[in-house]
């Protein structure tokens, strides 16, 4: 199988599992909303063991994804940043091949809002409801100090994709450019050649960097959805992991739509 055969074969697998995962997700989220309102519409709730399995299988859930695509990136690296089962509006939200780790926090602190915005409008605002408005000041302190620690491992990770991009120029890849180039020039007649074995070899290293670089980026996705999760109680992360599914299901929807006009 040749290369581009290669890629194309690895685009149409992981765009079915994607598609796959999607519907789970859906899935997912159904399970989320009905145990949310089944413990709202009891009171007296005190046995969270539903709740938690639910939030293991959900984040379960995003692991797997996660999973998926560290075995698509040892077929094929570039397919991950490239990543055609997305739409240009998800293409255009990408931080390292994938959601920006900081937007779990901001995600967080946007449904709070709303959250207790609702129950003030409704002039209820001594109730306890056990939702996203209920965050203590403890809680509020420990997502500032998540917010700024996952800042500060989201600049470490830029800094070094930013390496691996400036490296394109470096100068192995400009002397073997100008290498290549040359012979091009002098024997066009020869029309298209297999790809030098020291730029194969180069340009294998820079899909390792990435490689390496996607693993950081999904670790810390996946480290950062633990923590909120860890901070938040059982309902606040139904509640939560509500929001994150809506949110990247809308988010997939519209770009599709977008995408057909």
């Amino acid at each position: 199988m040749n290369h581009d055969r290669k890629r194309n074969h690895q685009h149409q697998t992981f765009h079915r599992f994607f598609d796959g995962w999607l519907g789970e997700l859906n899935t997912n989220l159904k399970q989320l909303v009905a145990a949310a309102q089944q413990h709202r519409d009891d009171e007296h709730a005190e046995d969270d063991s539903h709740l938690h399995s639910l939030i293991e299988k959900t984040v379960e859930h995003y692991d797997k994804y996660y999973k998926a695509k560290a075995n698509g990136a040892k077929e094929d690296v570039l397919s991950m940043f490239s990543p055609t089962w997305l739409t240009k509006l998800e293409d255009a939200c990408l931080w390292i091949a994938g959601w920006r780790p900081t937007t779990a926090i901001h995600l967080l602190y946007s449904k709070s809002g709303i959250q207790l915005e609702a129950r003030l409008s409704d002039l209820i605002p001594v109730l306890s409801c056990g939702d996203l408005g209920d965050l203590t000041p403890n809680q509020i302190h420990r997502i500032d100090e998540l917010q700024e620690k996952t800042i500060r491992k989201e600049r470490a990770i830029t800094e070094i994709m930013a390496t691996l991009q400036e490296s394109s120029a470096d100068t192995p890849m400009v002397d073997l450019s100008n290498k290549e180039s040359e012979m091009i020039r002098k024997k066009e007649d020869e029309g298209v050649r297999d790809i030098h074995p020291r730029v194969k070899s180069l340009l294998d290293k820079k899909k390792d960097d990435l490689e390496e670089v996607l693993h950081m980026g999904d670790g810390l996705r996946m480290e950062t959805l633990k923590s909120v999760i860890e901070i938040l109680t059982p309902l606040q992360a139904v509640y939560f992991l509500i929001a994150a599914a809506e949110l990247h299901l809308r988010i997939h929807d519209w770009g599709l739509k977008g995408d057909a006009t």
